[in-house]
């Protein structure tokens, strides 16, 4: 049970005053919960972006436009848009000693604004001023105040990263009362090492964020944020070390055989296996001989064959009269595995299903029936596969694929289907080491380097997207050729639009030169309008595929040898690598068209390079963790998906190894978490939802 005193925290943010459904839903949004309600705990771990620095009081004379400033000034006259031109903006002329400020609003209430800024008055304004037709302007202020209530206005004021429809100053006050609900918590980090860093306690760290006496404050490095960083860090240190203490403590069940369907699934494949392939399936085939669980985690670049591995794994169960399940993040990446692993298992007389949101009615009554009684060897599914009516006969073997997009729990969920269990945990995203330890602990770890044979080396280029029209006319003349291409439109970040609106707009401008041979695909569409579409790209009844990042994973169209880009300056390094290789899977030589605008900033120009230079995942995993972090790395941050939710790798993995080292200290001190550091720490495990650790430990 949770701690009764956490409860605040996890209360709806629908709670707050002044949050209604309307911008529940919006928070959602913005926090990536599109499948449950915001809470008051995501809003004070939603971190400012930036601040407002009011300390300066320019004159008028001495500002700098462009920039934030605040400035006290006296009102002079009011001039209202004509009765005819609603749209006009309404201005407000004011003045210092110095100079002339025209303060313009747009939709406005007169009556509003003549109560707000009386004509004769002297008022504090600020905002971000710009120059219009020579005149100094500042379109809205942020604040307007009058002299007596400048006191109460904070001089460093926090900036969030927004969505469209959620202003700063909605934000602002639901975190003011966001942070009056934050309990008395015991403290759960050790008092030495707080002291040793100068860390606040964890209530002194979110005041300290969200409103800060100085800009530098919220930056990522300041002690409050790498107060909450550790924290984290040490709730995932010690969930892992919690999973693992499990795990060693549960016997196994070896499964062994002679090794005959393994033998027939490489008999139907058309290619031989790579020797990393090999050699991978060997040290899993030892390790589920053995009377200890296996974890192992099998990395592999975009199009190693980690398929085909995960099915030699199921094989090697399957011979030993047991089950497998292959569970992946999405739909698209679901049904692709099946269409990589179904006429393998037809030839070697393995019965498959698939199990996802979509299978409804007597479909999925029917499959899970044969499931329980064992009729089926394989099931590949989503996060449908661990849902209560869902029973194996006999599970013992549970791959699970992109595991960073799954918590500890869901992994645990599946691997509750089964007696003693064995892990297979898939990436497709090459992980440095420091991020191994962070994601999956301990795990021993098998790496596919090659790539298959007859694979064409991607011919990959950067372009300014000024020479656009060249590239829509190159694109032309590779669908006369007959070749298939897909067009990706990047995340629109802080616009206001969405990357859907993007997406769309570019396909109704290609659909003008291109007509029906094009097509478009995105996460908003329905799973089987998704599928419609690239079975049609696949078939070549279309040939330019329009895409948002939700080809990023499993999608393989062996025909499509061109991609283009969009904004590629936008994405991070690996989901730039993730997307290059959904070309280059067939014979063909392959080209990829990095567009990005200029002038480029030196990181992105770093990871255009890097682009151009190199196809090795690893390196360009190590690249990507050294310029941009783990977000990117693992997606978390483009896709919404679960990374640290307060930690930056790049600015706090030197915490890392000692969270680490104080998860197994406390726990060969405490194992039950029993202590009043031990109770402590099971605050700290719900905060940052790695409580399933917690239901371990009752497990016994």
């Amino acid at each position: 049970m949770r701690p009764s005193r956490l409860d605040p925290l996890f209360a709806a943010l629908t709670t707050l005053p002044g949050v209604g459904p309307k911008l529940g839903k919006l928070y959602q949004r913005l926090f990536g919960r599109e499948d449950a309600p915001a809470r008051v705990l995501d809003l004070l771990f939603h971190l400012p972006s930036g601040t407002v620095d009011r300390r300066a009081r320019p004159v008028i004379r001495d500002v700098v436009p462009g920039s934030v400033a605040t400035i006290s000034v006296t009102v002079d006259r009011h001039r209202p848009p004509p009765p005819n031109r609603s749209r006009a903006p309404y201005q407000i002329y004011a003045s210092d000693d110095t100079g002339d400020l025209i303060l313009t609003f747009f939709h406005a209430k007169r009556d509003y604004l003549e109560k707000l800024l009386p004509v004769g008055e002297q008022r504090i304004v600020s905002g971000t001023t710009a120059l219009y037709d020579g005149m100094l302007q500042m379109v809205h202020p942020d604040r307007v105040v009058s002299e007596a209530e400048l006191e109460k206005l904070p001089l460093v004021e926090p900036v969030y990263p927004l969505t469209e429809g959620l202003t700063i100053n909605v934000v602002r006050k639901a975190v003011d009362a966001a942070l009056t609900r934050v309990p008395q918590l015991p403290e759960w980090q050790d008092d030495a090492w707080l002291e040793r860093n100068g860390f606040p306690d964890f209530t002194g760290a979110l005041l300290a964020l969200h409103r800060p006496d100085d800009p530098a404050g919220i930056l990522p490095e300041s002690k409050a944020w790498s107060r909450l960083a550790y924290d984290e860090f040490l709730a995932g240190q010690l969930a892992l070390a919690l999973v693992r203490q499990h795990q060693r403590t549960l016997p196994g069940r070896g499964s062994s055989g002679e090794g005959m369907l393994r033998a027939r699934v490489i008999k139907a494949l058309p290619y031989a296996l790579t020797t990393s392939q090999a050699s991978a399936v060997d040290d899993i085939v030892t390790d589920l001989a053995r009377p200890q669980r296996m974890v192992r985690l099998l990395q592999g670049d975009v199009g190693s064959g980690k398929t085909v591995v995960a099915l030699l794994a199921a094989a090697t169960v399957i011979e030993a009269g047991r089950q497998a399940a292959l569970m992946a993040p999405t739909e698209i990446l679901a049904r692709q595995h099946l269409a990589t692993i179904a006429p393998l298992a037809e030839k070697a007389g393995l019965r498959v299903a698939i199990l996802t949101g979509r299978e409804r009615g007597k479909e999925r009554d029917e499959t899970l029936q044969r499931l329980a009684i064992g009729e089926l060897d394989l099931l590949v599914g989503t996060h449908a596969l661990f849902q209560d009516d869902v029973a194996f006969r006999d599970l013992a073997l549970a791959v699970i694929d992109e595991q960073h997009r799954f918590g500890v729990h869901q992994r645990l969920a599946l691997a509750r289907k089964g007696a003693a269990v064995d892990m297979l945990v898939l990436t497709a995203t090459p992980i440095p080491r420091t991020l191994v330890l962070t994601y999956f602990g301990d795990m021993e770890i098998s790496e596919l380097r090659e790539k298959p044979a007859g694979r064409q080396p991607i011919d990959t280029r950067t372009i300014a997207l000024d020479r656009l029209n060249e590239v829509v006319g190159a694109v032309g003349r590779a669908l006369d050729e007959g070749k298939r291409v897909y067009w990706v439109c990047p995340l629109v970040e802080d616009t206001g639009m969405s990357d859907l609106a993007a997406a769309e707009a570019r396909f109704a401008d290609l659909k003008q030169h291109f007509g029906a041979r094009a097509d478009i695909v995105h996460g908003q569409m329905k799973g089987a309008d998704k599928d419609r579409a690239m079975a049609r790209f696949a078939a070549g009844e279309t040939r330019l595929m329009v895409a948002t990042t939700v080809i990023e994973v499993g999608v393989d169209v062996p025909a499509a040898t061109v991609m283009v880009i969009e904004h590629a300056e936008r994405f991070g390094l690996s989901q730039l690598h993730q997307l290059r290789g959904r070309i280059g899977r067939g014979q063909e030589r392959s080209t990829c068209l990095l567009l990005y605008r200029a002038p480029l900033g030196e990181t992105a120009k770093a990871r255009l390079a890097i682009m151009r230079d190199t196809e090795d995942g690893f390196r360009i995993a190590e690249e990507d963790l050294r310029l941009r972090g783990e977000g990117d790395l693992l997606g978390t941050r483009q896709s919404g998906v679960p990374g640290f939710r307060v930690a930056r790798i790049e600015v706090h993995g030197k915490l890392l190894m000692a969270a680490r080292d104080d998860a197994a200290l406390i726990l060969s001190r405490d194992p039950e978490l029993a202590t009043p550091r031990g109770e402590a720490l099971r605050h700290l495990l719900y905060l940052f939802e790695r409580d399933e650790a917690i239901r371990l430990l009752r497990a016994g």
